[in-house]
């Protein structure tokens, strides 16, 4: 068998042996720390498990043929909302698909693979990257330990490590930077714009921070390499049409994105704050954590080399100067406000302020290879740089952040990086130097791995991997599924925000940086609840809004033991099956669209139903010694952390709900009924309408409050069953009489003569229309007036920018083309003309 041909260069072989030393550290770091799959620590914290592994799910299913929706819009989630944003957001790099190789039950697997992969490719692009820059031949092995040194800094395995979409920046960075080295000699025009098409089509987010660096880069080579001012000026116009034409081509996917997030619930919003400058200093060494401080470890050997740049004589003086100052300037933008908005696209994110570092990160390998791409540093150049990174490591001192791993890994990876490249010089002991280096780097990498893994799943929540309850609960949703008949919810005692793409169904989990703002205000409306602040809804466990949403099975699993919270239960796993009203129900014409949500979620569902079913009964909440709570406002009592009973009278026969929206704590009905747990705490959390059980007379709610919080006046519904049934059976009579679905929309036959107004039992997001127009709303719903003797509804979907993104990549496709064949047509005309 023939060795690629790409190793049988010194490049190829570096790039590759950057590849396994990047990707058998990490395996190396994960097993030590005992995480998944080398142990039994979870490694899915955070939104790792809560959207990520579940993103990967659906795309999973979609591959497979197994998914209900398509590439435009998913069934699955929020009751039915816009795919293509997620798909932009999350999945759309190419190693995504490796997940489709994989057996289902193995996704967790499947996406740490994905990672590794991703990992090592980073390190491979950037060893490539520093021998186009300089070959340094004979030195390409150093290149290769740089390269596996910027795959594995910090910000690698402490951040991206659990945002694996993330690591699409750290590979666009290095490839980026080589596309600016393309456009500066003019050479590769298409292949260079294909690069920038796709870092921003795999994650346009960190692809915009690579951008801003690759310009950097791209400004210093060309002050720094020979040339006229012209050359220059052309170099830098070639790189800006590069960029241009790679975004264009990317506008498909761009466009859709960008106006997901304008259609999106406001997410949590924070002013920027500066990592002191100890605890900046400390993320440079080994075994340190930090969510609020820019992670820039490298490995000693990597910063030794950087520093020394400074003191090595072999350098010309402006190398020596322009590459240092270049990372100065770029680590203090890194902590000044108006430059920390300008590298994240002029809005703070909600969780880590120094999602760039990966940037500063790369820019420090560049300057540690120019350190040694003509020479080797000498003893001055490496004494000198060995010092400032001793300044460095005592200028971390004071941070909280040193553990007291830190400075023995420290301390031992300077003495071999010095040592090694003090062989190196002499000519003699290549291998032990090479070994030194190497171990160094593996090692502190290693450590510093197995340390943030460790510190994530003490600082962040965490998710337990696929194992018996998903597939208990997945069984039970297979066996319950009837779409599109009607919707089966996996139910609300979930494992992650996103149960329905990890174990199926239709229901209203739903956890996106896309999710819709008119999804979070209609599921406000009527009761729901969620986390992240509006972002993580969660599904809503009322007959009511079920008949509303067609929801014909509801899964009922036990409190997942995974989370610490949750008292231990016992349950069978079950399902309740209701009788709904098809997908599309009609309604009396004039209803609904004028229509505003009130204060109370059950009024807001009766509006909704079209029926009333609900009495209302006036509250009393005393505390554990009998006292009257006090008001909060003319609408809420206030809770003080303790125990009260909640008096109320219901109708005989009603079934009892308790709608507590800001309470952190458990209810009960009556003293020997079931305590269901309410994680309300707002405006981060926000706790669902809960049903009680039945009750009839006068009633007692129990509640503990775990902290100060309030409870509404009307927090107590009584639900007439009987009024129910009515109201399900009115809309059963009048809808659809056949309903089907697709990828990107709805069809509804409708029987003879209605008349009224269509409502199809999904949130009204951008996008739909019905019938050639744009859709109706419907407190909240896609509605379409229905008469004249109509018999069906068609309704299809397309996310907002997609005609305008396609039409940008069309004319991008043709500008391309012109690039690619307009010299050579030039050419061939020239010597038409100069035939005689």
């Amino acid at each position: 068998m023939r060795t690629p041909s790409i190793l049988r260069s010194p490049r190829g072989r570096g790039a590759a042996l950057a590849a396994v030393l990047t990707v058998v550290t990490v395996c190396a770091g994960d097993a030590v720390a005992r995480s998944y799959p080398f142990g039994p620590r979870t490694r899915s914290v955070n939104d790792l498990g809560n959207q990520f592994v579940p993103f990967h799910a659906h795309l999973w299913d979609l591959l497979h043929g197994r998914a209900d929706g398509g590439l435009l819009l998913n069934w699955q989630s929020g009751f039915g909302t816009s795919f293509l944003p997620d798909l932009g957001t999350y999945l759309s790099s190419p190693f995504a698909l490796l997940v489709g190789v994989f057996p289902r039950d193995r996704i967790d697997l499947a996406v740490y693979v994905v990672t590794l992969v991703k990992t090592g490719v980073a390190a491979a692009a950037m060893t490539w990257l520093l021998t186009a820059l300089r070959r340094g031949r004979g030195r390409e092995w150093l290149a290769a330990v740089l390269g596996a040194s910027y795959a594995l800094c910090g910000w690698s395995v402490a951040e991206a490590a659990y945002n694996p979409m993330w690591l699409d920046g750290l590979i666009a960075f290095p490839l980026l930077c080589l596309a600016g080295e393309w456009a500066r000699t003019a050479r590769r025009p298409v292949p260079a714009t294909l690069l920038v098409t796709l870092a921003w089509v795999a994650n346009f987010y960190t692809a915009y921070m690579a951008t801003l660096g690759a310009a950097l880069v791209l400004v210093v080579r060309l002050l720094l390499e020979d040339g006229t001012s012209r050359e220059r000026v052309r170099g830098l116009v070639r790189a800006v049409r590069t960029v241009l034409l790679g975004i264009g081509l990317a506008a498909p996917v761009l466009l859709p994105v960008f106006l997901g997030t304008k259609h999106a619930y406001p997410g949590w919003t924070r002013e920027f704050t500066p990592a002191a400058w100890p605890d900046v200093a400390a993320r440079l060494l080994p075994a340190t954590y930090g969510f609020f401080s820019p992670a820039v470890f490298l490995g000693t050997g990597a910063l030794l080399l950087a520093c020394a740049l400074a003191f090595h004589r072999a350098a010309p003086r402006a190398e020596r100067w322009v590459w240092p100052g270049l990372v100065a300037v770029v680590t203090l933008s890194l902590q000044w406000g108006p430059t920390h908005l300008l590298w994240h696209a002029f809005a703070t994110p909600n969780g880590s302020p120094f999602r760039q570092t990966f940037v500063l990160c790369g820019l420090v390998v560049i300057a540690a290879w120019t350190s040694v791409a003509r020479a080797w540093p000498d003893r001055r150049a490496l004494l000198g740089g060995a010092g400032v990174l001793v300044l460095i490591a005592a200028a971390a001192a004071p941070s909280a952040l040193v553990t007291r791993w830190t400075y023995p890994l420290f301390a031992a990876g300077l003495v071999a990086a010095v040592c090694a490249l003090a062989l190196v010089r002499s000519g003699r002991f290549l291998a032990l130097a090479v070994l030194l280096l190497v171990g160094a780097q593996a090692g502190q990498a290693a450590a510093t791995t197995a340390y943030a893994d460790r510190q994530r799943l003490r600082l962040l929540d965490d998710y337990a991997p696929w194992g018996e309850r998903q597939r208990l609960q997945a069984d039970a949703v297979a066996r319950a599924d009837g779409w599109p008949r009607y919707r089966t919810d996996p139910g609300l005692e979930q494992s992650t925000a996103n149960d329905p793409l990890v174990v199926g169904g239709q229901g209203g989990a739903y956890y996106s940086s896309h999710t819709p703002d008119v999804t979070t205000r209609t599921l406000l409306a009527l009761g729901g609840g969620w986390t992240s602040r509006g972002r993580a809804l969660q599904s809503l466990d009322n007959p009511v809004t079920d008949a509303v949403f067609s929801v014909g099975a509801r899964v009922h699993v036990p409190r997942d033991p995974h989370q610490v919270w949750n008292r231990p239960d016992e349950r069978p796993v079950t399902v309740t099956r209701r009788d709904v009203p098809p997908l599309v129900t009609v309604r009396p014409s004039g209803s609904g669209g004028a229509a505003r949500w009130g204060r109370s979620p059950f009024r807001n569902q009766e509006e909704l139903l079209g029926a009333p079913v609900y009495t209302l009964p006036k509250t009393v909440l005393r505390s554990e010694d009998g006292a009257a709570a006090p008001d909060r406002n003319p609408h809420a009592y206030e809770v003080r952390a303790g125990a009260y009973t909640l008096s109320a009278s219901c109708p005989a026969g009603s079934q009892v709900f308790l709608w507590a929206p800001d309470l952190f704590g458990t209810a009960r009905l009556g003293a020997a009924g079931e305590p269901n747990d309410l994680r309300g705490d707002l405006p981060a959390r926000r706790a669902a309408m809960l049903p009680l059980g039945p009750g009839a007379g006068r009633i007692a709610v129990t509640l503990r409050a775990e902290r100060d919080s309030t409870v509404p006046h009307e927090s107590v519904g009584c639900l007439n069953p009987g009024r129910l049934a009515s109201a399900v059976a009115g809309l059963k009579q009048t809808g659809a009489t056949r309903v089907t679905v697709s990828g990107n929309g709805v069809h509804a036959e409708l029987p003879p003569h209605t008349e009224g107004v269509a409502v199809l039992a999904a949130p009204r997001i951008a996008g739909w229309s019905c019938d050639g127009h744009p859709a109706d709303s419907y407190l909240g719903l896609v509605a379409v007036p229905v008469g004249d003797g109509r018999t069906a509804v068609d309704c299809s979907f397309r996310p907002p920018g997609l005609r305008a993104g396609t039409l940008a990549g069309a004319a991008a496709l043709a500008a391309l083309l012109a690039t690619a064949f307009a010299p050579a047509a030039l050419s061939r005309a020239r010597r038409r003309r100069a035939r005689p």
